[in-house]
């Protein structure tokens, strides 16, 4: 079972890929639908950047998965409730709200249908063709976060 606690922190070439990957939202280049998440800092209230994916699903929502687990801009999206997107000089504020384990399967599906190629390491064996049942006992370790 995947503790509430679950983070993956960056290993090995990650801090430099992840450097080079957050720079191009800022250029206006998005990869695959990716943005630049901009969230104030929970303690200092600065703005604190990120590169996510924004799963927008057939019916409209769209939600940010934090695949590495409980990261610094989970805790921060969960104290300041809103933040913004960029990408180059668009910027789009949203508010978030976290959704309950029991919701999240339907939502971690299809972002590993989107995004598995991508974020599949971090799933431990877990993809898009998984049960229900499988991706349920991984949610707790997945925050994910609907955006209006």
């Amino acid at each position: 079972m995947y503790a509430s606690t679950r983070y993956i922190g960056p290993t090995g070439l990650d801090s430099i890929m992840n450097r080079f990957f957050n720079t191009l939202p800022k250029l206006g280049i998005s990869v695959a639908g990716s943005r630049l998440l901009a969230v104030r800092g929970r303690k200092s209230g600065e703005w604190r950047t990120t590169m996510v994916n924004v799963l927008t699903t057939s019916d409209g929502r769209r939600y940010l998965v934090a695949p590495r687990g409980h990261t610094q801009w989970v805790r921060n999206l969960r104290v300041a409730g809103t933040g913004e997107l960029r990408l180059g000089r668009r910027v789009e504020e949203f508010s978030a709200s976290e959704v309950a384990d029991a919701d999240k399967i339907p939502v971690l599906r299809q972002y590993l249908q989107r995004w598995g190629w991508e974020v599949g390491k971090f799933f431990d064996g877990v993809t898009k063709n998984s049960s229900d049942d499988e991706l349920a006992a991984i949610a707790p370790g997945f925050p994910v976060f609907a955006l209006a």
